[in-house]
């Protein structure tokens, strides 16, 4: 009587619209194991407290875009061409828009990346710096990940901006990973976002074997001397300067310098108290929300269980060992030329995740001599490599910006380099 009754109603068909429409049924083996790498992601967040401010947000996004059945309300829908029957995937290209459409828009802008270095800004002191501008040499060293992981990229088939993107993960910088990827190659911004915050979390794991393999123990004990104090003029002065500098060198680098300099001078000028307090509490907490769930919703199946996904975890490992390496080369050299009056730890620091390589310096060199501070000695290279990184995302950019995919220019490399 019940189905006769269901038939007669037309429920029967609605139940089973119903349950044809559910997740399960609509889901792939994509959409099952991305869940699973999402779990294990809010895990390392959640428990290890890796990276969690950006590491569990994006682990989130990627979970909420991998149920099976919830990107046309999540994301929106994307239109077939009538005649060729292909899916426009492109993001202008999107109909019925979604929460995550929205949210991603920071990204496919790029806006998210910069005022987050605004954040960054107000937090960081450069009086390090300032009072050792050679330390400057130490940050620029640390860069040589990113240039080695570009011509290893090439030589593997991807273009040249596909490598630039990938590249750019050495110099253990988030946003700036994210802004360049975000021009350059923006497929692969989730599996670059989450190998550059998965590499800065095992900072310690990492760079403490390669510090100890490449520096005597010696040079580990050596002490260096007090830093200068630096005046609040020269505080002022500098994001000025830097800014004007680098800007009318080049200008593809001041979208993330500028906005680093602008919150570097909201904190030493002392007149805008509660910018600088904005800047590095709310506005950058909210934007780290918004940053880490646009980036994990692409973070879907289909594209992220891939070959070359591999590939770029490797390369970015690859890039960040090299970015530490060429740090250490760089302060032994230093050591070298002035005596031993440098200690070679500090060059570590030279990759831009500030202030944790900074602490590893300390750290390594306090096993050897528990007296032996090195902390503000090495926030020196730590902050250089912060404005390093910012100047090879801009140097990446003016070179390949104009060349997304391009074969031209992809050739052109390759040649160089065979």
């Amino acid at each position: 009587m019940l189905s006769s009754l269901l038939e007669s109603s037309g429920m029967g068909s609605i139940f089973v619209n119903l349950f044809y429409d559910m997740g399960f049924m609509n889901g792939s083996w994509q959409n099952y194991v991305m869940l699973l790498i999402s779990f294990i992601l809010m895990y390392l967040a959640i428990v290890k407290k890796f990276e969690p401010m950006l590491l569990l947000p994006i682990a989130f996004g990627m979970f909420l875009i991998n149920l099976p059945g919830a990107e046309p309300t999540l994301w929106g829908t994307h239109p077939v061409d009538e005649v060729t029957g292909i899916v426009d995937t492109s993001y202008d290209a999107v109909q019925n828009k979604g929460l995550l459409w929205y949210l991603y828009f920071g990204v496919d802008k790029v806006i998210y990346p910069p005022l987050i270095f605004l954040g960054i800004g107000c937090m960081t002191d450069f009086g390090p710096l300032i009072a050792n501008p050679k330390s400057m040499l130490i940050g620029a060293g640390a860069q040589l990940g990113i240039f080695i992981a570009f011509i290893l990229a090439v030589l593997l088939g991807f273009s040249a901006a596909e490598a630039a993107a990938i590249a750019i993960i050495g110099g253990a910088d988030g946003p700036t990973a994210i802004m360049v990827t975000s021009k350059l190659a923006s497929d692969f911004i989730p599996m670059i976002a989450i190998a550059a915050y998965s590499y800065m979390a095992l900072i310690p794991i990492i760079q403490k074997p390669i510090m100890r393999l490449m520096t005597t123990k010696k040079e580990r004990t050596i002490k260096m001397k007090q830093l200068r104090q630096v005046s609040k003029v020269e505080k002022v002065l500098f994001p000025i300067i830097v800014t004007l500098v680098v800007g009318l060198i080049l200008p593809s680098s001041v979208p993330l310098l500028g906005m680093l300099m602008l919150g570097n001078l909201f904190r030493e000028s002392g007149v805008v108290e509660r910018l600088s307090s904005q800047a590095q509490n709310g506005l950058m907490n909210t934007i780290t929300i918004f940053l880490g769930v646009a980036v994990g919703c692409k973070a879907k199946g289909e594209l992220f269980l891939q070959v070359q996904t591999l590939y770029i975890i490797l390369l970015g490992l690859f890039a960040f060992i090299c970015g530490t390496i060429g740090g250490l080369l760089v302060a032994k050299i230093m050591c070298k030329v002035t005596k031993g009056k440098i200690n070679p730890l500090i060059g570590s620091a030279g990759v831009s995740a500030v202030p944790m390589a900074a602490r590893i310096s300390e750290d390594v060199g306090r096993e050897y001599d528990p007296q032996n501070h090195l902390l503000m000695h090495a926030m020196g290279p730590n902050v250089a490599g912060v404005i390093g990184s910012a100047i090879a995302a801009g140097v990446l950019l003016a070179c390949f910006g104009g060349y997304v995919n391009g074969t031209a220019v992809t050739a052109a490399v390759a040649s160089i380099i065979v």
